[in-house]
C-alpha cells in the first residue's frame, strides 16, 4: 500500500490520544509504539561524527563505534564526494548499533571563533556548508537510515543557549544563516529537522510558525517530521499549531496535556493530524513499519581507513617555509607538546564517541619511522590552565566500571553496571529508559601517573561527591540544591608508574534531575617550578628537526560553553616561540576546532591544522607530515590575527545577554574581512600542497540571459613533482547593485587530483541564484541586470582568474 494511504488509513483508525502520544518520545530515543495497530518505534542517536553509543540507557545497544573526523575537519576536506562516502559508512554504523536515525549533519554557520560547537559543524559559508550538508545526508539516507538536519535556525552560541534570543535581520537570515538549511531540504531530503533551543527574534525555534510553516514546510517543501532538540519544547499546544511535529525526549513533558487542549478547542485536531501524519511518515521510511530494515556493521576495516582517508584529506597545511615539510634527512626528531602522546580526536558534548582505539602521533612517528631516526619526546607543558580531564593512556584501557544504585546510599543491588565509562559523566533522571532513575552511582578505575610528583585533582560537579585512591578518600565535597554546580580541588603525590585504585562516588540531591561531573588530574609545580619547557627547549637545540603536537584538549571545545578567548590553553605559546628560537626547524600541528591566535607565526617553519581527526589521528597526521600523503585540505573558516578583528567581536553580545544581536549583517566570514580590508592570519579556503598548481584559461560568455545557466571553465595543470589535489574555488562579484553586496561570495568549488604534470578542465555550471541577493523589501531573490565578475583561485585571497560578464 503506498505509504500516504496507509497512513490515511492510520489517522482515521487512531484516538486522539494515541494520535497526541506519538507526538512525544517514550523515553530518551525513542518513539512511542501503538501495538494494537502495528505502529512500531524507532530510535534515535547522537551523531553526527559517529554513532554515540556509551550512554547507560536501557534498550541501547552499547559498545565502541568508528569515531569518525569531526564536522569541521569534513568541511576542510572540500570534498562532497568522500562526505557521502563517510555518511553511507555512519549510516551502516547507525543500523548496526539497532538505531534509525542519526541526530545530525549540524549545518550551523561558524559565526564567531569562540563558539562551543564549531568544530561539529562545517564552514563558516552557506553555500559551502549546503553542498557539503547534501552529500552527508545523501550517504547516510541510502543506507536506509534516516537524518535530522540541525539546529534550525540561527543557533551560533552555547552560553544560554536555552533563553536567549538571536536578533537578526531578514536578509542575513536568507543569506546566510538559512541557505545550507535550504539546500539540504531541496536536494537531500533530510527525513527529519531538529529545532534549536535559542529563540529567534524573541520566538523559540520549536514554535516559530514563520521558520517552521512559512519557510520550511511552506517554501521548500519539507515532508519529513520536525523534532526538537532535547528539553527544547516550552508551550503545550502553540509548538504543534506552529510547526513542531515530535517533543523529545519522552515521555511528554508538555504534550501530556496536549489532548486537554484539543478537547477545549485551543488548538484544531487538524494540526495534531499533519503532525501524527509527519511522524508516521518518519516511522514508515525507517522500514520499521514494514519490516524492511536494513542491515548494518560497526568498527569495519573499511570503516576505519574510510576514517583514516578522510582526516587526511582535511590536514591542512598552513605554512610551509623553506620547505621544511615533508619530513626528509632527518638524523634526529624532537617530538614535543603536549597532544603527542595522547591522541586528541574529537571535541565534547553530544557529538563525542567511544571508539575502540585511537592512535596518538608519538606512537605514529614511532611505528613508521622505526629507528631509521634518532627520536626524543619531551611534554614541554601542558594543554591546559586548570586539569580538565584525567588523561586516557593514565588509566586502565577498559576505562571505569560504573554501578548505579536506585538506593541514596549504594543499597541492594545495582540497577545497572556496566563498564566503559571516563572520570566525566552527564545523566539526566527524567530521560533516563531505565526503569528506576538511580540516586546513588559509583566508579570503580585503575590509575597510573607516568612521573613521580604532586598532582592536582580538580573536580567540577553538582551533587555530592567523594573520591578515593587506593581505599583513602581524599576528597569529600557536596553541592547545595541551590547552587547549579562547583569546583573542588586537592593536591596528592603520586610514584610513578605505581597502579593506584580509584573509586568516584556521586550521590543525586532528590529534586536535582541532571547528574553531572567532570575530573581533571593534571601535574602540580609551584609557580616558576616547572622544569619541562626547559628539558623541551634544550632537546629542541639538539635536534634536526622539531615537532610540536598542541592545541586543545580532548572535549575542552564542546556543547554547553563557549571558549574565553583564542588563546591556546596552557603555557603552549610561550613554549612554541622559545622552541623557534632554539631550532628554525619547528613544525606545529594542532588540534583545535576553530580559530587561535598565533603570536609565534612568523617564527615557526611549518603550521599544520589537524583539526580533532578521529581515532585515526596519529597515522593521518603523520602519513601527511612525512610525504606519504601529499596535504590538500582548505581552511573552512577565516583565521583572524586576533578576536577583535572577528565581525562579531562588537555584536558578539554575550555570554549571558537576553539578546544575541547579529549586528555584523551578511558580513560574516570572508565577507567581512574582504569589506573592512583586515588582512587574516589565514584566509578562508587556504592551504598549501607539496605540489604546485597553475591555473589558465578562464572560458565563459560574455553575456548570459535572466533564467539561463552560466557555464565557466578553465585549465588546471600540476606543475610541481607532487602527485596532489587542488581545490578549485569559484567567486562571484556583482560590480554594482541597488544593495550593499559582499565583495564576492563562493558560488563553486571542486576538489580535483592531478598527478605531477597533469592537466584537467575544471567546469562548473552557475544557476541564477548563485548571481542572486534577498531583497527584503520584496521578500525574494533577485539577480539584478548588469556586470558581474567572476574569480577563481586556491583561496579567498588567492585569485588566480578573473573575467567580468554581464547579466542581461
Amino acid at each position: 500500500m503506498d505509504i500516504e494511504k496507509k497512513i490515511d488509513a492510520l489517522l482515521k483508525e487512531l484516538t486522539l490520544r494515541e494520535k497526541v502520544s506519538l507526538l512525544s518520545g517514550k523515553d530518551i530515543w525513542n518513539t512511542v509504539t501503538i501495538e494494537r495497530l502495528g505502529i512500531p518505534s524507532i530510535v534515535m542517536t547522537d551523531g553526527p561524527h559517529g554513532v554515540r553509543a556509551s550512554n547507560p540507557e536501557v534498550g541501547r545497544k552499547v559498545e565502541p563505534t568508528t569515531a569518525f573526523p569531526t564536522g569541521i575537519s569534513m568541511g576542510a576536506s572540500w570534498n562532497p564526494k568522500l562526505v557521502e562516502k563517510v555518511g553511507q559508512a555512519l549510516g551502516e554504523e547507525t543500523r548496526g548499533m539497532g538505531c534509525d536515525v542519526l541526530l545530525g549533519p549540524c549545518v550551523n554557520i561558524v559565526r564567531y571563533p569562540l563558539g562551543g560547537r564549531n568544530f561539529e559543524t562545517y564552514s563558516e559559508d552557506p553555500y559551502h556548508a549546503g553542498r557539503t550538508a547534501v552529500a552527508y545526508i545523501n550517504g547516510v539516507q541510502s543506507r536506509g537510515v534516516g537524518t535530522s538536519l540541525k539546529h534550525y535556525a540561527l543557533n551560533n552560541y552555547e552560553i544560554e543557549r536555552h533563553r536567549a534570543s538571536t536578533r537578526v535581520d531578514e536578509r542575513t537570515m536568507r543569506e546566510i544563516y538559512l541557505p545550507a538549511f535550504e539546500m539540504a531540504v531541496k536536494e537531500a531530503k533530510p527525513w527529519s529537522v531538529m529545532c534549536s533551543y535559542n529563540r529567534i527574534n524573541g520566538v523559540y525555534a520549536s514554535e516559530n510558525a514563520y521558520l517552521l510553516r512559512t519557510i520550511l514546510k511552506g517554501e521548500w517543501g519539507f515532508k519529513g517530521a520536525v523534532i526538537s532538540d532535547w528539553g527544547a519544547v516550552h508551550s503545550v499546544f502553540e509548538s504543534v499549531k506552529n510547526g513542531l511535529d515530535l517533543e523529545m525526549p519522552g515521555p511528554a513533558k508538555y504534550y501530556k496535556l496536549l489532548d486537554e487542549s484539543t478537547f477545549n478547542w485551543q488548538i484544531d485536531e487538524e494540526f495534531v493530524d499533519e503532525a501524527v501524519r509527519r511522524v508516521l511518515r518518519l516511522v514508515s521510511w525507517s522500514g520499521q513499519m514494514e519490516g524492511t530494515v536494513s542491515k548494518g556493521s560497526v568498527n569495519t576495516p573499511e570503516h576505519q581507513a574510510l576514517a583514516r582517508k578522510l582526516a587526511e584529506e582535511a590536514i591542512t597545511l598552513l605554512k610551509n617555509e623553506h620547505n621544511v615539510l615533508p619530513l626528509k634527512d632527518m638524523k634526529t626528531m624532537a617530538v614535543i607538546g603536549p597532544n603527542a602522546a595522547g591522541a586528541v580526536i574529537e571535541g565534547g558534548g553530544s557529538s563525542r564517541v567511544e571508539s575502540p582505539y585511537r592512535v596518538s602521533p608519538l606512537e605514529s612517528i614511532r611505528t613508521l619511522l622505526g629507528d631509521k631516526v634518532e627520536l626524543a619526546y619531551e611534554q614541554g607543558c601542558d594543554n591546559y590552565d586548570e586539569p580538565f580531564d584525567v588523561p586516557r593512556a593514565w588509566l586502565n584501557p577498559e576505562g571505569m566500571k560504573g554501578s548505579f544504585y536506585a538506593d541514596s546510599n549504594f543499597g541492594g543491588e545495582p540497577v545497572l553496571t556496566q563498564g566503559g565509562f571516563w572520570p566525566d559523566f552527564w545523566f539526566h533522571a527524567a530521560w533516563s529508559a531505565m526503569p528506576v532513575a538511580p540516586s546513588s552511582f559509583r566508579w570503580d578505575g585503575k590509575l597510573t601517573v607516568p612521573e613521580s610528583g604532586n598532582y592536582r585533582l580538580r573536580l567540577a560537579h553538582n551533587g555530592r561527591m567523594r573520591i578515593y585512591l587506593d581505599g583513602e578518600k581524599v576528597l569529600d565535597s557536596d553541592v547545595a540544591e541551590t547552587e547549579d554546580s562547583k569546583f573542588s580541588e586537592v593536591i596528592h603525590s603520586f610514584r610513578g608508574g605505581k597502579e593506584v585504585k580509584l573509586r568516584l562516588e556521586y550521590i543525586r540531591h532528590p529534586r536535582r534531575e541532571t547528574v553531572a561531573y567532570r575530573l581533571g588530574l593534571g601535574v602540580h609545580f609551584a609557580k616558576g617550578t616547572d622544569p619541562r619547557l626547559k628539558r623541551a627547549v634544550k632537546l629542541a637545540e639538539s635536534a634536526d628537526t622539531v615537532i610540536f603536537f598542541g592545541g586543545m584538549p580532548e572535549t575542552f571545545e564542546s556543547e554547553g560553553g563557549d571558549r574565553e578567548d583564542m588563546d591556546l590553553p596552557g603555557e603552549q605559546d610561550e613554549l612554541i616561540a622559545a622552541l623557534a628560537d632554539a631550532n628554525p626547524n619547528t613544525v606545529v600541528v594542532l588540534n583545535v576546532g576553530a580559530p587561535v591566535s598565533m603570536p609565534w607565526a612568523d617564527k615557526v617553519a611549518g603550521i599544520v591544522q589537524a583539526y580533532y581527526p578521529g581515532m585515526e589521528n596519529g597515522n593521518a597526521v603523520v602519513r601527511v607530515l612525512l610525504g606519504k600523503v601529499n596535504p590538500s585540505g582548505k581552511l573552512p573558516v577565516t583565521f583572524p590575527k586576533r578576536l577583535q578583528d572577528s565581525p562579531a567581536f562588537i555584536n558578539a553580545s554575550y555570554p549571558g545577554c537576553r539578546e544575541v544581536n547579529y549586528g555584523e549583517g551578511i558580513f560574516v566570514g570572508y565577507r567581512y574581512f574582504d569589506k573592512a580590508e583586515i588582512e587574516p592570519l589565514f584566509p578562508f579556503g587556504h592551504g598549501l600542497s607539496y605540489s604546485e598548481f597553475k591555473y589558465t584559461k578562464l572560458s565563459m560568455p560574455r553575456r548570459c540571459q535572466q533564467g539561463e545557466m552560466l557555464e565557466v571553465s578553465l585549465g588546471l595543470t600540476n606543475v610541481g613533482e607532487w602527485d596532489g589535489a587542488e581545490v578549485v574555488q569559484l567567486y562571484v562579484s556583482d560590480l554594482a547593485s541597488s544593495l550593499v553586496r559582499p565583495v564576492k561570495e563562493l558560488k563553486g568549488f571542486e576538489k580535483v587530483f592531478l598527478r605531477a604534470g597533469e592537466s584537467k578542465t575544471v567546469t562548473f555550471m552557475l544557476d541564477e541564484r548563485a548571481l542572486a541577493f534577498y531583497d527584503p523589501n520584496h521578500m525574494r531573490w533577485v539577480a539584478e541586470p548588469g556586470e558581474f565578475e567572476i574569480l577563481i583561485g586556491g583561496s579567498s585571497r588567492d585569485i588566480r582568474l578573473r573575467k567580468t560578464f554581464e547579466l542581461v
